[in-house]
Order: C-alpha cells, then sequence, then structure tokens
C-alpha cells in the first residue's frame, strides 16, 4: 500500500470517529504534556489503535491521539512523538503531521525539549525556533512516494511561520515570559553529544540540539502548513563543564518550564 492510502486510510478512521475540522495540530514534546489538561477533550486513541499510525516507544511519551477544545478552538493533539531514533522511517516520523494536515488543521505547533548550547541563556527557559541546522540522515522528502504531498524540492528559505512566531513573542512579552530566539540542530541520537560534538555544533551555527521536530517541519512546508516550534531547555551542553545527563533531571525541568509553554499556546489560539 502506498503512503498516501495509509494516511488516507487513517484520516478515514478519525473522521468517523469524530475527529472532525480541527483548527491546529500540536506535537507535545518529551515531558511536555501539561497542556492536555487544558483541552476538552472529546475523543482520543492510542496510537496503536489508528490504522497505520507507528508506536511510540519511549518510556515517556503517552502515545495518544487527542482531539478537543483548547481556548475555543478545535485542536488534534499528538501526546508524544516519533523519533528517527526509534527505528521509524523518515515517512513514518512524519505520518501524523500527513495525516493531522488532511484532517484540515491550518496551523502546526511543534514543542521538544533540547540542549543549550548557548551559555547566555539558563536550563528551564525557552527558546522561539527561527531557524534549522538538518544533521538527520534522511530526509522525509525522498522518494517517488513523496511525491503525493506536494514539491518534493521544498523551499525552505523560511521555514518557521513569521507571524506566528511574531505573535509568539508579543505573547510572551506580555506575561513576562523568557522567549529566547534562536536555531535548532537536529541531530540523530538517542546518545547524547561528546564535548568535541557541541563545539562543533556550536560553531556552525545552532544554539540548542535536539533529536526531533525537523523532519516534520520539512513535511508540514511541502504542505503548505504554516508551523511553529518552542524548545524547552533542558539541560546545559556547555563543552568546557560539561556533567553527566541525567534524563530524570531533563523531565523535571521539562515539566517546570511547560507552564509558559501552556500559556504561549492557549493565548495563541485567539490569532487563529
Amino acid at each position: 500500500m502506498q503512503m498516501i492510502e495509509k494516511v488516507s486510510t487513517a484520516v478515514k478512521f478519525l473522521k468517523e470517529k469524530g475527529f472532525d475540522n480541527p483548527d491546529v495540530g500540536i506535537i507535545l514534546g518529551t515531558g511536555l504534556g501539561a497542556l492536555i489538561e487544558d483541552i476538552e477533550v472529546e475523543h482520543e486513541f492510542v496510537y496503536s489503535n489508528i490504522p497505520h499510525f507507528p508506536i511510540a516507544t519511549v518510556e515517556f511519551h503517552k502515545g495518544k491521539l487527542i482531539y478537543g477544545t483548547l481556548a475555543g478552538k478545535k485542536v488534534v493533539a499528538m501526546q508524544g512523538r516519533f523519533h528517527y531514533y526509534e527505528g521509524h522511517s523518515m515517512a513514518q516520523v512524519v505520518f501524523p503531521v500527513r495525516v493531522m494536515q488532511m484532517l484540515g488543521i491550518k496551523k502546526l505547533i511543534i514543542s521538544n525539549a533540547g540542549g543549550c548550547m548557548n551559555l547566555n541563556w539558563k536550563k528551564g527557559e525557552l527558546m522561539l525556533i527561527d531557524d534549522h541546522i538538518n544533521l538527520q540522515p534522511d530526509n522525509p522528502l525522498r522518494g517517488y512516494e513523496a511525491t503525493a504531498f506536494g514539491q518534493i524540492f521544498t523551499d525552505m528559505s523560511q521555514p518557521y511561520d513569521s507571524e506566528m512566531n511574531s505573535q509568539l513573542m508579543d505573547i510572551a512579552t506580555k506575561n513576562s515570559i523568557k522567549l529566547n530566539k534562536g536555531v535548532y540542530v537536529s541531530v540523530v541520537g538517542p546518545s547524547l553529544e561528546t564535548r568535541a560534538e557541541y563545539r562543533y555544533l556550536r560553531m556552525i551555527g545552532a544554539d540548542v540540539v535536539g533529536m526531533s521536530t525537523v523532519p516534520e517541519v520539512i513535511a508540514a512546508n511541502q504542505m503548505g502548513l504554516p508551523v511553529s516550534a518552542i524548545s524547552v531547555l533542558t539541560d546545559y551542553c556547555d563543552p568546557d563543564n560539561l556533567e553527566p545527563i541525567n534524563i530524570e533531571d531533563i523531565i523535571a525541568t521539562a515539566k517546570m518550564a511547560e507552564k509558559d509553554l501552556v500559556v504561549l499556546i492557549k493565548e495563541l489560539m485567539s490569532f487563529i
């Protein structure tokens, strides 16, 4: 079965189950599930119950697709995402984005947990992604099947929507939320970086490093879907003072910071 047929089958299933004309798609990253508490949930499905959906294997990702109302807008939210390092193909990683676009979303909002390499910023702050560097070894637009979703030679001169980004900055200012703006670099993972790798990533212009987001952004741009993305800065990546990684600490930092993320996303709904 071609990928477009798999996506269409999943969309048909979800529409029949009440996922009706959502306005906004939301992807919630590692440790960032609190927004679900603010959604008036109408329907939810674990990924394994949706035709052709990949299965989330990361233990701190819930693996649910949720439909409901957030601040007056109909949303479809992914509580847990897919990563290339889990063994999924890039087509599987971006499968939900393609499903959400065909369900009818007009905007896509992505969050992630990332390592902070910009030493002027603090752990627990947020970064609005202004641009990215893709160091993943594959691209979701590679291969004949990707042509069903749009032009594969997709322009990436401005991958993040300037209007939504401007609105998010205004919301942050109004609420006294520290929202940095910078460059996200996406690597394969799941191992963390060495000191030399952090120096290299900083040298090529990245402020924050993570293992997600960029494939979804590429797929969204191919389909003409405006997207904004925010990183929660969960750990310091200072090569001169590098400490062993603590996943529990990263999750705890994400949970402390997500209250600000919730404010940003909820208030953005009024502009959509």
